[in-house]
């Protein structure tokens, strides 16, 4: 564990407000407190975009950055000192002055089905309900399945599970490592294998931003930092930015490490699942971003592109 010069003694952790992120802040601030027993960690929930709309799917609803825009503007003003989020909710350019700092140890990564009468994936009755708020989900799910009917899912994990049991759908799918992390996984009927629903880039990681010039920041999280997982993140994020996609967009990637290898599965889709280009590539840790760029490009030529330029055209 790494030693924390005590040159503040509290600092605030800003927090979206649902269950879930309050649990994953709750977390980190039990971290925190173990490396450094006397700097004071309070925590500031702060209401997103993202938590205010609930009634339009989000590729609707337009922008980059939903579930972090309002708290990293708490970051810039000085009103909390640093923000833990879901990576997959980051936008890969962040405000000038703010950095991911750290990204603790990563939990599952994969999607997760849960189904009202215990069927697994394939054997769904034809023209099953499926619930998500994902275009990622929703052209991966269809390109497996096209007979199924893909409705809209949104709200916190609590008020989806809740939608399911009342009959509103036949299965939802939803990350493992929110169920997880809550200690819900035994709702999960199946976990997704990547080669039916790849999942989203960072998806199961946290980050923890900051400012960057927040030097005692910087060095109260290191001893939290993972760096296998910042490295499968930093690949996977790589990817992202080259293909100018937001969360919203259905393009995937996993990066999984084998000692000092890296392997960077990607697959950029149309929504409706009928195209979908699958592709990957393998490097070293000591460059994730090249890896990502590298991908990107391969998934761009043979296809990517113009099924991105159809989908930012209509969006």
């Amino acid at each position: 564990m790494s030693k924390v010069s005590h040159e503040r003694l509290s600092v605030v952790l800003g927090t979206r407000g649902s269950k879930l992120a309050v649990h994953q802040s709750e977390w980190v601030q039990a971290q925190l407190h173990a490396l450094a027993p006397h700097v004071t960690v309070t925590l500031r929930r702060i209401q997103t975009s993202g938590d205010r709309i609930l009634d339009v799917p989000l590729a609707q609803i337009g922008g980059k950055g939903l579930f972090v825009k309002e708290i990293e503007e708490a970051l810039l003003s000085g009103e909390i000192d640093l923000a833990v989020h879901s990576m997959k909710d980051v936008p890969t350019e962040l405000p000038d002055g703010l950095e991911i700092l750290c990204v603790p140890p990563r939990e599952d990564p994969r999607d997760a089905l849960i189904s009202r009468d215990g069927k697994l994936f394939l054997d769904l009755p034809l023209g099953a309900k499926i619930g998500t708020s994902s275009l990622r989900r929703q052209s991966q799910l269809l390109h497996a399945r096209p007979d199924l009917t893909i409705a809209m899912l949104r709200g916190n994990l609590d008020t989806r599970l809740k939608k399911l049991h009342e009959g509103q759908f036949d299965a939802i799918v939803l990350a493992a490592a929110g169920l997880r992390r809550l200690a819900w996984a035994h709702e999960i009927t199946e976990y997704l294998a990547p080669q039916i629903s790849l999942p989203a880039i960072g998806q199961g990681a946290l980050g923890i931003e900051g400012r960057k010039d927040d030097a005692f920041i910087r060095s109260l999280l290191s001893g939290l930092d993972h760096v296998p997982s910042k490295i499968a993140v930093l690949a996977e994020r790589a990817l992202l930015h080259r293909l100018q996609g937001g969360c919203q967009v259905p393009i995937a990637a996993h990066a999984t490490l084998t000692g000092t290898k890296v392997r960077l599965e990607g697959v950029v889709a149309s929504v409706d699942g009928k195209e979908l280009i699958r592709d990957s590539v393998d490097g070293t840790i000591e460059d994730p971003e090249s890896i990502g760029v590298q991908l990107a490009e391969r998934l761009l030529a043979r296809g990517g592109e113009r099924i991105l330029q159809g989908i930012y055209g209509t969006a």
